[in-house]
Formats: C-alpha cells, structure tokens, sequence
C-alpha cells in the first residue's frame, strides 16, 4: 500500500530530529527559538518531513518555528512514553524503577498523550501524523510499556485526532508481540539498523530490505514506514565494530537508503539529523552520539556535502 495515499501526504525524503546541542538534553536545557530556526532552514534544504520524539518544550519550538518562518516542513510528532513496568533484561540495566516512579510515570503518560492531542490539533496543518510512543516494548527497552497499554494510548490520540495514528518500534516485536498493537495503528512504523547487528557495509541495505519486507508481508492491508534507519561515524567498540563506521561508510548507506525508498515507495525517516553529545555514555566516541548527517555544530559531514535537493 502506498504511503502517500494511505497517510494522505505527498512524496517527501525524512529525517529524526532532536536539535540538543552541547550542555542541553532532554528535560532541559532546551534549544532556543534561533537555533531552532538555525536548524530547519539547513533541513528545509534537503527534507519535507521530520520526526520528532516528544512532546516537550522543544517540540513547540519546532512546530512554532515552522509556523511563523512558513518552512515547508511537515511534522511526525510524537510521545515519548516512560516505563510503566520493570524490565530487567535491560542490557544496561537502566530498567529497574520503584513502584513509586512506575505510579509517577503511568500518571505522566497519560498526560503527555493528552499533550500530544492538544499539538495535533493545535497544529493540524503542519502535523501529518502522530505516534504513541517510541521503543517502549522491545525486549532491551529501558522504559518498558505493555503493549495494552499502548493500545489505549493510540485508541485515545485515533479518538481525539484527525492524523494517522502509529507507534515507532525496532522491527522484531512487530511479529508477532505487536499484531494486537498492528490492527489499531492506521500504519506501521519499524526501526533497522544493520551496523548494530554487526552488518558490514556491503550486506546493509540488504538486510533492512529483509527487515521491512518481513514485517510488510504480515501486514498487506497497513503501510509500513520506516521511522529509523541510518548509520553511525564513531564508535568505541561496545556494540559496534569502529572499523564499520565511519563518514564514507554512513554516505553509502544512506544514499543506497533513499534511493531503495524513493523507488519502491518508502517514508524513511533518516537517524539522524545532527549528532547529539548528550546521548550515552561520557566516551566520546560513544556510538550514541555519532547518527548525525551533520555534526554538533551544524557543519555538513561527507554525505551532506554533495546533497542538493529535497525530492
């Protein structure tokens, strides 16, 4: 099914975008209105479409500045959901929580879901779409949401919304964890990234074809996008071999990326714009911080630098 009729959107080429610069992350500091700003002019160049995470004070910046600066941008806005649950397989360890943080974080959700209704509707024609929340219910998430629960947050935004509703997973759970999940979204969103499970360069794009086709063959009446996909440029060995990223490496990636996109029909939300040194661990060469198509400093890396044009 294609996307540009099932979501009611034209053709576009799409990037993640979370605009923390050094000294600011999520909770605060936030981005000003001027680095905003700063930040869509250079993506307006190449995209029509970003995605953003949340519904925080950032994302109103955004949306604001793409109102007032009339920026031909359209917005996947969506709700980033804490943990309602422990999961204690969490590789890190990061998803253990009182029950007390559970109660505090359950009570949030549903807020920032109702926060999430109020944007779609307050911004109707620069949100296309909407999602319930981001890696809430794969097994290695540190901020673990049953997949019921889920469902209620997406029956409540699809109740209360215009927008096509989805909610943005890594591909694994949606064969089979997610298909109650599957049947109540308006289109499917996956997550691939190849270079995570050790992937060489070579095997890539072929491996996240094997990953969206796989998921698309379970659902043939629901679009699937793909909300992340991209490749890092650093890495210090902890998950990712640092011989398999590198600048060169992410341009053929992503340029192998939105070419397979733009001709089998594909929304692919490129991870990601700029890299963001608030990610990981300190390790500067932190994988975490490294997804960016620029840097920090908003100067363009290799695969930016010979780009031109937004379709």
């Amino acid at each position: 099914m294609k996307y540009t009729e099932a979501l009611n959107i034209q053709a576009g080429l799409a990037v993640c975008y979370s605009g923390f610069r050094d000294g600011q992350q999520p909770g605060g500091p936030f981005p000003t209105y001027e680095q905003v700003k700063e930040d869509l002019l250079i993506l307006s160049q190449n995209w029509k479409y970003l995605r953003l995470y949340d519904c925080d004070p950032h994302a109103e910046t955004v949306l604001e500045v793409i109102q007032n600066e009339g920026l031909d941008l359209k917005v996947m806005q969506g709700v980033y959901i804490n943990a309602e649950m422990n999961n204690f397989g969490c590789p890190w360890g990061g998803g253990v929580f009182s029950e007390e943080e559970l109660a505090f974080n359950k009570s949030r959700n549903e807020l920032m879901v109702q926060k999430l209704i109020k944007l779609a509707n307050q911004y109707p024609d620069i949100i296309c779409c909407t999602s319930a929340g981001n890696e809430a219910c794969v097994d290695w998430t540190d901020h673990y949401v049953s997949v019921d629960r889920v469902i209620e947050f997406v029956k409540d935004i699809k109740a209360n919304t215009a927008q096509p509703v989805t909610f943005c997973e890594n591909y694994v759970p949606w064969y089979n964890k997610l298909k109650p999940l599957a049947e109540i979204v308006d289109f499917i969103s996956i997550h691939t990234y190849p270079v995570w499970e050790h992937k060489h360069i070579h095997e890539a794009l072929e491996y996240t074809k094997q990953n969206y086709y796989s998921v698309a063959a379970l659902y043939p009446d629901k679009p699937v996008v793909i909300t992340e996909a991209g490749w890092a440029t650093n890495a210090n060995g902890k998950g990712i071999d640092p011989n398999n990223v590198s600048e060169e490496l992410q341009t053929v990636y992503y340029n192998d990326l939105v070419n397979w996109c733009q001709e089998d029909d594909i929304l692919c939300f490129v991870f990601e714009a700029f890299d963001e040194p608030w990610k990981g661990s300190p390790d500067i060469l932190e994988p975490e911080k490294h997804w960016g198509l620029f840097y920090e400093n908003r100067q363009p890396k290799l695969v930016m630098q010979h780009q031109h044009s937004k379709y």
